[in-house]
């Protein structure tokens, strides 16, 4: 499919979506009270993202041709019983709202990102020792945070499977490629990991993820190094003992980097993200009171544009050896405009806090005098992220925990920090935890590994993750 067909689709089924909700006029900020919701209001969210889970694993070939369907369907269960309960100015602004201000930014930038990366391609064939793995990883776990995990995804997986078709024993490495690469690696900006870029459209600084996260970045990844090392070099000891097997892909091409003129990209796409955050004109537009900033409107459209010079500059061969193809971010976008929009009633719930139908959740994450229980934010919003997706599961939390990004910042940091590496970090439990584990686990399987199964890569996650995460709740949390 053309970019300019997947590009239609993505339009139509989100237009299908704000149609239902579009009248002329909306009430300035006409909001849904959250106290006055019930828990059923969530069916729809929850729907869906079992659906996510379950329908590839059960049905994988009718996921694969009719999930954006499967999508439609859940949106509309929700938009239009409440559109018939709350009104048409309700849910425009709503869906305005949501779709403004959360999911066009956070598509666009995973699209740029992904469009970009996806011209950048590393030439050669490296022989997959422990120690060329373990720097591969380690590269790819720096990476992330610069042109995101599905970008650090998207070119390094490919020559690390190429580097070590030979081996008998792979499946660990991918394991580890998406715990440190796909998840933990983009933890450091808003450009790593989608929750973060939420976060960051919510007012949190740019650089505060940095600052922040840096040491538990640092110490969950330099453990996971070292563990995968040491079963590296274990299972690369057993194949020496065993004859040797060809190479499937053989590569006398040096090694090498294609694609240059993609880097000046990123670092646009960084400077336009700064730019957002630092220029502050006071210019905004009332969108079915709905109120877009200029900053953000030139961000990402100058995002767009970047992506389009990426497609334009980027020699055809280059996406083609790097296997690229649309579907993963066509998948992506219908998955989560749909998502995004069910998620509206559950956020106005956790946003009525104690007065709300989620208050027994809200009890977790409370201490006794009212202040937040930081290690019960870490492990909520890390094992939900693990299930439900984390970048929704971060702004759930996230209005859970106020809101307000400049008083999280500072007098609750250490509680902006449980909820950004819970999100980030525990996205790696589950194969549905982040939308780059699904690319590498697709990738890897066309390549003839043999991925564990849904639980079969959790017991890989439980075993390796969860005493590391144990240990940064000892260390920061407690």
């Amino acid at each position: 499919m053309t970019t300019t067909k997947a590009a239609a689709r993505a339009a139509v089924f989100l237009a299908a979506i704000l149609s239902f909700a579009a009248p002329a006029h909306a009430a300035e900020g006409a909001g849904i009270d959250g106290a006055a919701l019930s828990l059923a209001w969530g069916i729809p969210f929850a729907g869906m993202l079992l659906s996510i889970a379950v329908v590839p694993l059960l049905a994988g070939n009718f996921w694969h041709h009719h999930y954006g369907k499967v999508a439609l369907f859940w949106a509309l269960a929700f938009l239009v019983p409440f559109t018939l309960t709350f009104g048409t100015g309700t849910a425009s602004y709503e869906v305005v709202h949501a779709a403004l201000l959360e999911y066009l930014p956070f598509i666009i930038l995973l699209f740029t990102l992904f469009t970009i990366s996806g011209g950048i391609l590393l030439t050669g064939n490296l022989r997959g020792s422990p120690e060329v793995n373990t720097v591969m990883l380690a590269i790819g776990t720096v990476l992330a945070s610069v042109i995101g995990t599905t970008g650090a995804s998207m070119v390094l997986i490919r020559p690390l499977l190429r580097a070590n078709d030979e081996r008998r024993y792979n499946v660990h490495t991918v394991v580890f490629f998406i715990f440190l690469v796909s998840n933990i690696g983009g933890s450091l900006t808003p450009l790593g990991d989608p929750p973060l870029f939420l976060g960051f459209l919510k007012g949190v600084g740019f650089f505060w993820t940095t600052e922040h996260l840096f040491h538990d970045t640092a110490l969950i990844a330099v453990i996971l190094l070292l563990c995968f090392y040491l079963l590296d070099r274990y299972f690369y000891a057993r194949e020496e003992k065993l004859p040797p097997k060809e190479d499937p892909t053989p590569d006398t091409e040096r090694l090498g980097l294609r694609g240059l003129r993609n880097l000046p990209l990123i670092l646009g796409v960084i400077a336009a993200i700064l730019m957002s955050a630092l220029w502050q004109p006071g210019i905004e537009f009332n969108i079915l009171g709905t109120h877009l900033s200029l900053p953000s409107l030139v961000r990402d459209v100058l995002l767009l544009v970047f992506a389009g010079i990426s497609m334009w500059i980027t020699p055809a061969f280059i996406r083609e050896r790097n296997g690229f193809d649309w579907e993963p971010i066509r998948e992506v976008a219908k998955l989560f405009a749909a998502i995004f929009l069910t998620i509206i009633p559950v956020i106005a719930i956790l946003k009525a806090g104690m007065d709300g139908a989620l208050s027994p959740l809200v009890a977790l994450v409370t201490g006794a005098a009212g202040e937040p229980f930081n290690a019960g934010y870490f492990w909520m919003t890390g094992l939900l992220s693990g299930f439900l997706d984390n970048a929704p599961t971060y702004l759930v939390f996230f209005n859970l925990a106020g809101g307000d990004a400049a008083t999280l910042m500072e007098k609750y940091a250490t509680t902006l920090e449980a909820i950004s590496a819970g999100a980030v970090f525990m996205g790696a439990l589950t194969y549905i935890g982040n939308a780059p584990n699904f690319m590498v686990l697709a990738i890897a399987r066309s390549r003839g590994v043999a991925m564990p199964s849904f639980f079969g890569y959790m017991a890989w996650s439980c075993l390796f993750l969860l005493p590391c995460f144990a240990l940064l709740t000892w260390l920061y949390f407690l």
